[in-house]
């Protein structure tokens, strides 16, 4: 009996050699604020100079008396390194952001969809590359970011 290739275990195998996983944790607090992130994400290396991915993206904050925001989206990320050290991306991630002001404020709550996408690159060295990224469709009266620019660590192990 041949086997086509979809069916073929070892090609099954073959393929999670070339997943990566990796993301995020943030936490930040002080003087009444408080924000929690989890970011996990996966990338499909095709070779040692492409990979491809995706990642999901959930935030809490809080600021004592003011607001309380949820974030969850998810991202698509491109990465090309051309040289071992450098690895260039592109990620499109869109975000639901979803405020809600205290009463006192008299601040309207906010529920709307956030696109973003980023133009990256970093110096890269085994599984962690340290860069900056740019927002080319930044917004600073929607964005959950204080700035277009921002730098970035990743990891994939």
């Amino acid at each position: 009996m041949i086997l086509s290739q979809n069916n073929n275990p070892d090609s099954k195998k073959d393929f999670w050699k070339h997943v990566r996983f990796g993301g995020g944790l943030g936490l930040s607090f002080g003087d009444g604020f408080f924000s929690g992130t989890i970011a996990p994400s996966a990338i499909y290396e095709f070779n040692n100079k492409f990979a491809l991915g995706v990642g999901l993206n959930g935030t809490y904050n809080s600021q004592k008396n003011a607001y309380k925001s949820t974030i969850f989206g998810g991202s698509i990320i491109g990465l090309f390194s051309p040289i071992e050290e450098l690895q260039l991306s592109a990620e499109f991630e869109e975000l639901n952001v979803n405020r809600k002001w205290e009463d006192n404020l008299g601040i309207e709550d906010q529920n709307y969809w956030y696109p973003a996408l980023f133009i990256g690159a970093g110096y890269r060295t085994r599984n962690v590359t340290v860069g900056i990224r740019y927002d080319v469709l930044y917004d600073k009266d929607k964005s959950v970011y204080a700035d277009a620019w921002a730098p970035f660590v990743r990891f994939y192990f």
